[in-house]
Order: structure tokens, then sequence, then C-alpha cells
């Protein structure tokens, strides 16, 4: 994971106006399993860029983004509209149709210890692409 994508987490984690301690904390937990120091995390967390061109992200990668913001929005056990609207946003600017959100997320557990079958996933996913 690069730090583009983390920052499309953290700008989802923002999008209903504050990030939760919950959302903070799988945003560490991601960021550390990818290696991204914890200072520098913190620091995107006060400052979140703009999302830039996800265009040249290869499909895997773009379905891992879907699933970690999936799975973003639904870590502080609450799902605002805003969140979801964020969700669609940023999935069709991976390339998919917005229903890939409402598909994937009844099977996208929001504790990352509990992994779903991704190849299903993947495979779901890929039905949606534009």
């Amino acid at each position: 994971m690069v730090k583009d994508q983390l920052n499309v987490l953290i700008n989802l984690a923002a999008s209903d106006s504050t990030v939760a301690e919950k959302e903070a904390k799988v945003i560490h937990v991601i960021a550390k399993a990818n290696g991204i120091p914890k200072e520098e995390v913190d620091e995107m967390l006060k400052k979140p860029k703009p999302i830039g061109n996800l265009d040249t992200l290869t499909e895997d990668q773009k379905f891992e983004n879907l699933y970690h913001l999936i799975q973003l929005m639904k870590s502080d056990g609450q799902v605002f509209r805003s969140e979801i609207h964020f969700c669609e946003q940023v999935a069709e600017k991976l390339g998919y149709k917005k229903g890939v959100v409402a598909e994937l997320s009844s099977r996208i557990y929001s504790d990352p210890s509990i992994t779903a079958d991704r190849k299903l996933l993947m495979d779901k996913a890929h039905k949606f692409l534009k």
C-alpha cells in the first residue's frame, strides 16, 4: 500500500466531519502492516490531501483500495450516508459502478482480523468494472 491509498482511507474517515477512534485505529493497523510509521499517519490524519489520480492502479490495487475503504467505513459500527456516498465516489474513480459498494459491504467485516473470501469478492467486484 502506498501513501496515496492510505490517504483515500483517511479521506473516508473524515467524510463525516470527524475521525472516530476506531477508524483511526484501523488506519493505523493498515499503515503499520504496510510499513508506514505512526507519526507519519498522525500527520496525514491532521491534514488529509485531496485524492489524486487512481487511474494508474492495477486491477488488484483498485480492489484492495475498495476492500480497505469498505472495511474502514464499517469500522466504527456506524455507517453514515456521507460515508456510503464517499465510497461510491471513490469506487467510480477506481473504475467501478456505484453498486459495487452495496454488493461488497454485506460481505466485508469491520474487524480486520476477520478476513472474507477475497477471491469471491474480487470476482464479484470485477462484474462492476466499467
